[in-house]
């Protein structure tokens, strides 16, 4: 379980961290976009979009209560993983759990700050845009892409029969 909360912890400094300073330093909400890498076809920019909804922009409503409960779901859902985190089965998963909840708890904290989860990473190329993310929403999907790989590939434990 150390080995989860500890991911947690590190992702949620990192994430709130980079939420600082694209609020504060650079000041992205007056600035919009900010182009950081462009090679060939391929670029990074800093855009500052405030995410009312879920992943993806999902559930975004607009009423009072919109962001209060969307942070307890949440939070719910991260003290599910807590518990699960406490019987991993190996290091990668008590890991991939930490990832997953410390992004959950960081963008909790974004919606009872702001009303929305701060997004400002935007990876695009040829012409598409990725929807624009934070460093939260890369460890919940990174944690869930470990999780998976672990379901789906993990050997199973070897029968103890009797011979």
């Amino acid at each position: 379980m150390r080995i989860g909360l500890l991911m947690a912890a590190l992702l949620l400094a990192a994430d709130q961290l980079s939420k600082w300073w694209v609020l504060e330093v650079l000041d992205l909400p007056n600035r919009r976009t900010l182009p950081l890498v462009e090679a060939g076809p391929l670029g990074l920019d800093l855009t500052m979009v405030w995410n009312r909804g879920v992943t993806f922009g999902l559930l975004s409503g607009e009423g009072p209560l919109n962001h209060i409960i969307l942070a307890v779901l949440a939070a719910v859902i991260a003290a599910f993983l807590l518990r699960w985190m406490a019987r991993a089965e190996n290091r990668a998963v008590a890991t991939a759990l930490g990832a997953v909840v410390g992004g959950a708890v960081g963008n909790v904290i974004d919606r009872l700050r702001f009303g929305a989860v701060v997004d400002f990473v935007d990876a695009h190329g040829w012409g598409w845009h990725w929807y624009v993310f934070n460093i939260a929403d890369a460890g919940i999907v990174c944690g869930v892409f470990v999780l998976l790989a672990d379901a789906l590939f993990r050997k199973p434990p070897a029968s103890k029969e009797a011979a």
